[in-house]
């Protein structure tokens, strides 16, 4: 079994519902929408042509630098190519930029008039550039409560066209928690989605293990228009042509999955996925072994039997923790950057309540080292990367934090 522990942590005494809300609410199907297949012809994963030098946890010594405050209520956090701003979602439905370490007052798009957040899981919940930048990618929660993918046009200054808004996809929420809401592009320039299981406890429905459902998974597609259709779906996705199963899934299983990335230099993927009442997990994927893969929920809480519902080929987490540590995990990123070089490589990550950061790190598949990085940030929400493959880290009370050496 492929799972690590952390120290004791002392928790924070807030705790956002992203964590463990288990209201249990009306359920209902989402909708059908349609699938136009397409044969991918985008560059594959990166591979690693020389061997990367492995952090030095024991040499590592870091700090959260301030970069900006004032925010409110920040989620979700992306960069632009070619563009030297910071770009941060306030989860009311505001995109403001950080321009130098100042905080634009004009916010470069609004969408409050179209956001519930009520649920306090639901709003502006993820955020994503074309790998060209060109388009920005958001997923909200509409005034229904319902997620909304959206397209917007963004010019080569970076002001974003609001009359150029274009729907990519809509899915029902049964309930007010559990909406995922991440977006990534991957290595391969396809857009990855996060969707939770559709909230109520214990994922009443069976919607994680459920492959006709887009709860409680993680998606990929091809996200300009094709054949007439919003989107596309990559022909080498793993469940195309299943008549019992939705093509755009890549990977399923997943409770929440609160934020995810992949690897920079070498197209692993990590997964941060809330636990229902007992343990919160980090899943590891490496390029090449992602495709199909189920990570349990609701059958299992991270490597722990949870319900009689089958679970085919369910994978255990890379890591877990259990409630006397951290009670919402928030996922990072694969640390590539040059001002901390003992941490390159490592994978950082921290929980919402216990406020503390965490390194990983992983070989072969396995956790070998891990180290608690003496740096608290209240509410963490989400972490960044910039070009360059630095770290900044999200608090919800209003800041931006950006990792250096101590």
């Amino acid at each position: 079994m492929r799972v690590g522990r952390i120290l004791a942590a002392t928790l924070a005494t807030s705790v956002i519902a992203t964590a463990c809300s288990s209201d249990d609410e009306p359920l209902g199907d989402p909708p059908t929408a349609p699938t136009v297949v397409v044969t991918t012809t985008t560059a594959p994963p990166p591979t690693t042509t020389t061997t990367l030098a492995e952090p030095r946890l024991a040499d590592v010594e870091v700090a959260a630098t301030p970069i900006v405050s004032g925010l409110t209520r920040p989620l979700a956090f992306a960069v632009r190519t070619a563009d030297d701003a910071l770009y941060v979602a306030e989860q009311a439905g505001l995109l403001r930029a950080v321009r130098d370490g100042v905080l634009d007052p004009a916010p470069v798009l609004d969408l409050t008039g179209d956001i519930t957040d009520e649920g306090n899981e639901q709003g502006l919940l993820g955020i994503a550039f074309s790998p060209i930048g060109d388009r920005l990618y958001v997923d909200f929660t509409d005034n229904a409560g319902d997620t909304r993918i959206q397209e917007f046009t963004v010019d080569a200054s970076g002001q974003v066209d609001p009359a150029s808004r274009r729907e990519l996809l809509a899915v029902d929420q049964p309930a007010r928690n559990h909406n995922g809401g991440h977006l990534v592009f991957g290595p391969e320039g396809l857009l990855y989605i996060g969707f939770g299981d559709g909230g109520g406890g214990g994922d009443p429905n069976g919607n994680g293990q459920d492959l006709s459902t887009l709860l409680g998974a993680i998606l990929r597609i091809d996200p300009r228009p094709t054949a007439g259709a919003p989107y596309g779906v990559p022909d080498d996705n793993p469940f195309v042509g299943r008549a019992d199963a939705r093509a755009e899934i890549w990977m399923y299983g997943l409770r929440n999955p609160w934020r995810f990335s992949f690897d920079r230099a070498t197209g692993d993927l990590w997964i941060g996925d809330v636990g229902q009442s007992a343990y919160e997990e980090i899943d590891f994927a490496a390029a090449g072994d992602q495709a199909g893969a189920n990570w349990g929920w609701n059958a299992r809480e991270g490597a722990h039997d949870y319900s009689d519902m089958p679970a085919p080929g369910a994978r255990d987490p890379i890591f877990e923790y259990g409630r006397d540590e951290g009670v919402s995990v928030s996922g990072g990123f694969v640390y590539r950057g040059d001002a901390i070089p003992a941490l390159r490589g490592a994978y950082v990550f921290a929980d919402y309540a216990a406020g503390r950061l965490i390194a990983l790190v992983e070989r072969d598949g396995q956790i070998v080292g891990q180290l608690p990085l003496g740096v608290e940030v209240a509410e963490v929400t989400s972490f960044g990367e910039d070009l360059d493959g630095e770290l900044y880290v999200v608090s919800r009370r209003g800041d931006v934090f950006r990792l250096v050496a101590a």
